[in-house]
């Protein structure tokens, strides 16, 4: 199934790039892109996103077998289905989560390296995992509203069909 392989090369480009910064740069290290808005910074998370539940590996463990085995059955669930955007959306959501749960398991932390700089804030450094799982997300909200409005113009769809057959 596509699905599928999408999410095996997102983990796969997850897992490239945390190697290479792991091992090719030294914690706190830092290599600007573009200027200071954007840098290649060497960090660990041992939390969640922007840090929290810091040091909860086993919670993070157990809860993203929860949501992997979830997302698999969803994905299944689905993957007959005319609308592609789903399925799609969880495919990036599985191979983030992947990514990221790999990290947690051997290592206890997750290696976060994108940060981004507006004037004096400093968005929480990220890496390729998360930024998947953000995309998938919000396309999954995205098609949660276009299931909404499907769903009205086939109930419109529906009610004039049944005015024109009275």
């Amino acid at each position: 199934m596509i699905y599928f392989l999408i999410a095996f090369v997102i983990f796969l480009i997850d897992q490239g790039t945390k190697y290479l910064i792991a091992t090719r740069m030294t914690i706190g290290e830092q290599i600007p892109i573009i200027g200071d808005f954007f840098l290649i910074t060497s960090h660990r998370n041992r939390g969640a996103a922007f840090g929290i539940l810091e040091n909860q590996r086993l919670f993070f463990i157990i809860f993203t077998i929860v949501v992997v085995i979830g997302v698999v059955w969803y994905m299944q669930k689905v993957k007959g289905s005319p609308n592609k955007l789903l399925p799609a959306a969880l495919s990036l959501v599985l191979g983030g989560t992947l990514g990221n749960f790999l990290d947690r398991l051997l290592t206890g932390e997750v290696v976060d390296f994108l940060q981004f700089n507006f004037g004096s804030y400093t968005f929480p450094i990220f890496n390729v995992a998360d930024t998947s799982i953000v995309i998938g997300f919000s396309l999954i909200v995205l098609d949660s509203f276009l299931e909404i409005k499907r769903e009205k113009k086939a109930s419109t769809a529906l009610a004039a069909d049944q005015e024109d057959k009275s």
